[in-house]
């Protein structure tokens, strides 16, 4: 046989080899079955993850005189912040932020005495309505005596509260 007959023999074993090699199936390897991961242990507050921050927005809106407006927020878990924004009707006035805990998502608006107006707030967390409130302040010539949060319009959780603390061990019993 010449090298050249050899030559080709040798294509031609390798086409059949590669051709043959399409026609049978190839075997699957399969996937073993992943561990079922274990169901996370639920928090105190309810939350999942407790290192999540969820998205806070705070809006407020007047539809009336409202000079002297106070827009106080929690900040974060333990802070309180406020703003005295121009509230004019048709205005929003509206702030982003953080908190671990949702539930103390809070907020009030407050206006000057003498005016009146449709007070309007809206807590949202991540981006749905978690609180609102609607109030009238009627206009006054002179501060309630009977009611110090006059003009105040609380949406969402208290802003007073205060951060929890461990309590402190109760005293022994007297040995008798």
């Amino acid at each position: 046989m010449s090298p050249i007959k050899r030559g080709w023999l040798r294509v031609t074993a390798a086409a059949l080899l590669v051709a043959g090699s399409q026609l049978t199936a190839g075997t699957a390897l399969a996937d073993p079955e992943p561990a079922p991961t274990p169901a996370p242990a639920p928090v105190a507050n309810g939350d999942p993850d407790p290192q999540l921050l969820h998205n806070i927005t705070y809006r407020a809106s007047a539809t009336g005189t409202s000079r002297g407006a106070v827009v106080a927020y929690k900040i974060d878990d333990n802070n309180v912040n406020s703003d005295q924004p121009t509230l004019l009707p048709g205005m929003t006035f509206e702030v982003n932020t953080v908190l671990h805990d949702p539930k103390k998502a809070g907020m009030e608006i407050s206006i000057q005495w003498p005016y009146g107006s449709n007070l309007h707030c809206e807590i949202l967390v991540d981006d749905e309505i978690v609180a609102q409130a609607d109030q009238f302040i009627a206009p006054r010539l002179f501060r309630p005596k009977d009611d110090p949060l006059y003009g105040t319009l609380q949406c969402g959780a208290p802003l007073d509260t205060p951060a929890p603390t461990t309590a402190p061990p109760p005293p022994p019993a007297p040995a008798a």
